[in-house]
């Protein structure tokens, strides 16, 4: 070719960056027909069971209460999160997020559970449950007001300007991956039961639906009610046939399908109200090392928002709506302190990743899954047969979800250069210190039974040990720390960190599908708008 060298027949081309991601069957604004709505709603609601029954069984018992105590505050929490939900996705980002509850606030709670003062009730373990409830709710109530404040006030509008695709990636990424330890260690505590609903929810989701090709849409959109519903079978004919009767106690708790005291315990019909338990009683110490919990529940839920919105098919968040979002997130952790939950509120970090597996990112699934929540609770006996399903078998969801939102964050990695040096030193030490911190503080609260930080101040110790302990807080922390102070001002650096994919999304009027997929119902950005 004259005038040139020829331009080479087969060049490879780079994947294109995509702000919006493709292949989504029902993005944000687009729901299903009800039928399909209304079975992938209740599909969110088994999902986000988990937690919810987890974190009240750990507590409860430790608190004085007994099984119709935990039934009671897993009806709590359930209605609560169920009310959360609807508030965040009808007034809040309105992204598809579940609201539930959050690890992040257990260790706080553990400390005022164990505080001395609780101890004069050992002799009446029902009056030491209400007790304990109430300074676990007004360290509650005091801590929502961190979030109410920096969200609707636009402080953290302030603060997320400063975020790029390179400074999410390892918050997003660590959101997800740094839930390892409830994976696998779950489905391993009965591996006859966890195994089976791994390798089942892997075939129907991934394998089935290119088998069966007429089916395709049904198989990876339900998987998690097809693997859920056999595997639970076996496990129940594995309970009566009377293979768990010789077994150990831990097993039992583990693998049977009967141990839960739930169903028992549960009233037919009850509707949670604020201050079920008395009035809420309040510490300054217990209240500051809650507050702390609060912020790190604030820094992890901005990673698993984008997540969700990444997932939804929208655009990324501009910095108003995530602050609004986070402002009601503190109202979400103002009702668990009135209700008394005996945990706060955070974004359900399990049901983003199902968003991923169902390739559905429906607002209105999510709020069908809402009212999934409040009717379960209040209608206390059917929702204690779905909240018996063995761990282990949520635990093996979990593998695949939490798998899903980690690799939604590295997906973010489209928009940076990943032939720079800058770009490799900042993502591979911001995760490595982010795994590898909070390792050393659990490992040492493991042996020691306290955390590294041990002082006379148990509210002291944890606002140190809370945050360090967190892997998305400490990963996010170094990021966004490094990526706003490390050669900031050169031309190329803020290519290379993804800035300008971002720049249009940074104003709520930047760019025409923020309106689309942000604005309030009702009307009501004329009377609230977004900058």
């Amino acid at each position: 070719m004259a005038g040139g060298a020829a331009p080479k027949a087969d060049e490879p081309l780079p994947h294109p960056a995509k702000d919006q991601l493709p292949s989504i069957s029902y993005c944000i604004t687009s729901p299903p027909p009800w039928p399909e709505a209304i079975l992938l709603g209740f599909q969110h609601y088994i999902v986000m069971l988990g937690t919810t029954v987890l974190i009240p069984t750990s507590l409860v018992p430790h608190m004085g209460g007994g099984n119709e105590e935990k039934a009671k505050v897993i009806q709590t929490l359930l209605f609560v999160a169920g009310l959360n939900t609807l508030l965040q996705s009808l007034f809040g980002t309105r992204l598809p997020a579940v609201m539930g509850g959050s690890y992040t606030f257990v260790p706080s709670t553990i400390s005022i559970i164990l505080a001395g003062r609780f101890s004069n009730y050992s002799g009446d373990p029902v009056e030491k449950f209400k007790r304990t409830m109430r300074a676990i709710q007004g360290s509650l109530i005091v801590a929502s007001t961190l979030q109410i404040v920096l969200g609707f006030s636009g402080l953290w509008r302030n603060v997320t300007r400063f975020l790029s695709p390179l400074s999410v990636v390892p918050l997003i990424s660590l959101v997800g991956f740094g839930l390892y330890e409830f994976g696998f260690p779950g489905v391993a505590k009965c591996v006859e039961i966890g195994l089976p609903q791994l390798v089942i929810i892997v075939f129907i989701s991934q394998y089935l639906p290119h088998v069966i090709k007429r089916g395709k849409n049904i198989f990876d959109r339900f998987a998690v009610i097809f693997s859920v519903v056999i595997v639970w079978i076996y496990a129940h004919l594995l309970t009566v046939g009377g293979a768990y009767n010789d077994a150990a106690p831990k097993t039992q708790a583990s693998c049977r399908t009967d141990r839960a005291g739930l169903i028992d315990a549960a009233p037919w019909i009850r509707v949670p109200w604020p201050f079920q338990w008395g009035a809420p009683s309040f510490d300054a110490g217990e209240a500051f090392a809650m507050m702390m919990a609060s912020f790190v529940a604030l820094v992890e839920s901005t990673g698993a928002f984008f997540a969700v919105a990444r997932y939804a098919s929208a655009t990324p968040m501009p910095p108003s709506v995530l602050s609004r979002g986070v402002g009601w997130q503190g109202v979400g952790i103002l009702l668990s302190g009135l209700f008394g939950t005996v945990n706060g509120t955070s974004v359900s970090v399990e049901n983003a990743g199902l968003l991923a597996l169902t390739r559905v990112g429906s607002r209105r699934v999510v709020q069908i899954s809402a009212g999934f929540m409040i009717f379960f609770s209040v209608l206390g006996k059917f929702g204690a047969v779905f909240a018996s399903i063995p761990a282990p078998i949520v635990a093996a969801l979990y593998c695949l979800f939490f798998a899903y939102v980690g690799a939604g964050g590295l997906s973010f990695l489209q928009f940076c250069n990943l032939n720079s040096f800058r770009v490799k030193f900042i993502l591979g030490f911001s995760i490595f210190i982010g795994l590898s911190v909070p390792q050393y503080f659990n490992e040492y609260t493991a042996i020691n039974g306290f955390g590294p930080v041990h002082t006379s101040g148990r509210w002291f110790n944890d606002m140190v040990n809370v945050p360090f302990s967190s892997e998305p807080f400490v990963a996010g922390c170094v990021a966004f720390f490094l990526d706003n102070t490390l050669h900031k001002k050169d031309g190329q650096v803020r290519k290379d960190r993804g800035r300008h994919w971002w720049d249009r999304f940074w104003s709520f009027k930047g760019d025409t599908r923020s309106e689309e997929f942000y604005s309030l119902p009702f009307n009501l950005n004329k009377y609230f708008p977004s900058v």
